[in-house]
């Protein structure tokens, strides 16, 4: 049955039965289960990698389902390594999954990746993707890196052993709020398609040997002409060396502030008379579909400029999603001057699971 079911990629030239029996050997961590991991983990899984983990701290969400296809509507509210596990075991069983329900983080980045051969980063955010980089350098493992944005993607190997590595290319991360992330600019599911596969090409043929991986080498993707660039790029001969990770947050500044508030306590707060300026932050596409009573929408690139005005001793509570774009929110309103602000925990997402099921989750 096996001989059977990897015939077509057997038979390739320069491929045969040792590449083949290579990914059966090989361990494979993939960071995400969202857009990208959802077309990375099948065709690993499809190809014959023997064992693919998968860290991800996410639950599926109905607003994922139209990039993210290793999840269903019945997935919806559960989370996305198990629900990823479930779909590999029925494309093939043959494969094991080990799934890890947790954030990457700098304290479990080293245990993690030395169980694996290779990583590939399909996460959406610089701070991960810096710690990814910084974390296979120091463990002298591959890392297959990909982006997505709007129509657009890229992709490239960072591999320090035997070329530059991610922060050759990306020295410092873009400023905070410079870079649109998929729930305020939007995706199309077919460019993630098109950059995950990308990705899972370039794992097989650092598992195999076959053909000439993206060292040294970041590929573009742009939907909208269907066009493809290469953009080649070397060492940095004046990097500082990685010999420890940092705080990534900081690094990449992403704000600290902690100043927040549960769904249940806001509740409770409103339930009492309490009545602070519910200010949502959100894109007006995303509050057509669900919000707070009373909430005012000013979407966050907009936030500063309609700040004018605005008595500082205002009381503020803002929200976004999933409490992401609201921190940022946070910490510009704490910067113009109101002090009297606060940022709602895990979002409208949280309000909906925790306080009223009736404001619908997306």
């Amino acid at each position: 049955m096996q001989e059977e079911r990897y015939a077509r990629q057997v038979s390739l030239p320069g491929f045969g039965h040792g590449a083949q029996s290579a990914l059966g050997s090989a361990r494979v961590l993939v960071i995400g289960a969202g857009g990208l991991g959802s077309s990375v983990i099948p065709a690993l899984a499809a190809a014959g990698v023997g064992t693919i983990g998968i860290i991800d701290d996410d639950v599926v969400e109905t607003s994922n389902l139209h990039r993210q296809l290793l999840h269903s509507p019945a997935d919806v509210g559960s989370p996305k390594v198990a629900s990823a596990a479930a779909s590999i075991a029925a494309l093939n069983p043959s494969v094991s999954v080990t799934p890890h329900g947790e954030r990457l983080t700098s304290d479990n980045a080293a245990e993690l990746f030395a169980d694996y051969d290779l990583v590939i980063d399909g996460s959406d955010n610089f701070a991960t993707r810096y710690l990814a980089n910084d974390q296979a350098v120091l463990s002298n493992i591959p890392l297959v890196w990909g982006a997505v944005s709007q129509y657009g993607g890229q992709a490239g190997v960072a591999w320090h052993e035997r070329g530059p590595q991610y922060r050759d290319l990306f020295p410092a991360p873009p400023a905070p709020g410079t870079v649109l992330s998929c729930a305020e600019g939007g995706v199309l599911p077919t460019t993630v398609a098109v950059i995950g596969s990308i990705l899972a090409t370039e794992a097989i043929k650092i598992i195999t040997g076959v053909g000439e991986p993206l060292i040294g080498r970041v590929t573009t993707y742009d939907a909208l002409t269907g066009s493809f660039r290469e953009l080649s790029y070397a060492r940095d001969p004046a990097a500082a060396p990685i010999t420890a990770l940092i705080d990534y947050d900081a690094f990449c500044g992403v704000p600290t502030v902690r100043d927040t508030v549960t769904a249940t306590e806001l509740a409770a707060e409103l339930a009492r008379g309490r009545t602070p300026l519910l200010l949502d932050v959100r894109e007006e596409w995303e509050a057509s579909i669900a919000t707070l009573p009373d909430a005012v929408l000013v979407p966050l690139g907009y936030l500063e400029a309609e700040l004018d005005g605005v008595d500082p001793e205002t009381e503020i509570v803002a929200y976004c999603h999933h409490g992401i774009r609201s921190a940022s929110a946070l910490a510009l309103l704490r910067e113009r001057g109101f002090a009297n602000t606060r940022h709602l925990e895990g979002g409208i997402d949280s309000w909906s699971r925790t306080v009223d099921p009736r404001v619908e989750r997306y």
